[in-house]
């Protein structure tokens, strides 16, 4: 199958694309039965992978294990990864591109940052030299064969957010992705200068761009909306609210049957639909 070209069909169509923020293989377990579209999260694995936030400690071998996992139990899932800034050097990008590429990623998100880097949207970031950040981009542009390539830019100045997001759609990455756009206006901006371009909007809960439905981003122009966290900081907040309540119990675990809360036998269930000998007949949602 050819994951590139699958997902650029999703990308094509009138509506916004979402893809759901994973950050282990059960989490991804849970979102299939929802959406056929995951993202890894660069801020989901740092977190799940190392107990780290998102800052650059993120080692390629690891992502591209992960990704391996996700595509044997997801074979008909859209697969878009966060590589960063390609793991610093331009010809170790490549490298990682065509490593995803044969593990059956359907595409990355390689950004323009330099190190110390940043989550997206927190501050301080620092970007590359537009032109140190093309070669770059051009490099991992030619070594991929069908893998889709997000474009992305952290600029923060206006002038500058404006002349990256321009020269990003001139390149021949498939999609433009400005991160931490803190406003419509600004969206609506974006869109004036990349054309015909493909864009991506990243969501994330708390971030500093505003909260909008798939419907409000299709009408602004925007191709794919990646929801970066959901999954993560859901998993936060149930998994701390459940041992609250359990300590409050005196240890006491609740009875599933009265609760309805998910016992061994429903977890179970879930992760059989993940085994190889299942795939004919488990399809993902159609969202």
């Amino acid at each position: 199958m050819r994951y590139g070209d699958a997902l650029r069909e999703a990308v094509e169509s009138p509506r916004t694309t979402p893809l759901i923020g994973i950050y282990d293989m059960y989490s991804a377990s849970i979102a299939a039965q929802h959406y056929n579209g995951f993202f890894v999260s660069g801020f989901g694995f740092a977190a799940s992978h190392y107990g780290l936030p998102d800052i650059g400690f993120i080692a390629w071998p690891d992502m591209v294990a992960f990704a391996e996992r996700l595509r044997l139990a997801f074979p008909q899932h859209h697969l878009l990864v966060d590589i960063d800034d390609g793991y610093v050097d331009p010809e170790v990008a490549c490298h990682v591109v065509q490593r995803l590429e044969r593990a059956g990623a359907s595409g990355v998100i390689l950004e323009d940052q330099k190190r110390p880097r940043r989550c997206g949207h927190a501050d301080g970031k620092i970007i590359l030299p537009l032109d140190e950040y093309l070669e770059k981009l051009n490099l991992v542009l030619s070594s991929r064969e069908d893998l889709l390539v997000v474009a992305r830019t952290d600029a923060t100045e206006e002038s500058e957010i404006m002349r990256r997001a321009q020269a990003l759609a001139e390149t021949d990455a498939d999609v433009v992705l400005v991160d931490g756009v803190r406003s419509v206006e600004w969206i609506r901006r974006i869109r004036s200068v990349t054309g015909s371009k493909p864009l991506l909007f990243n969501q994330i809960a708390g971030g500093k761009s505003p909260r909008l439905s798939l419907t409000e981003l299709s009408d602004l122009g925007v191709n794919i909306a990646i929801y970066s966290t959901p999954c993560l900081f859901a998993a936060h907040g149930a998994i701390d609210g459940a041992l609250v309540d359990l300590k409050q119990a005196d240890g006491r675990l609740p009875d599933t049957a009265e609760t309805g809360a998910v016992g061994v036998a429903g977890s179970t269930r879930l992760l059989e639909k993940n085994m190889s000998r299942h795939h004919v007949t488990h399809q993902p949602a159609s969202v």
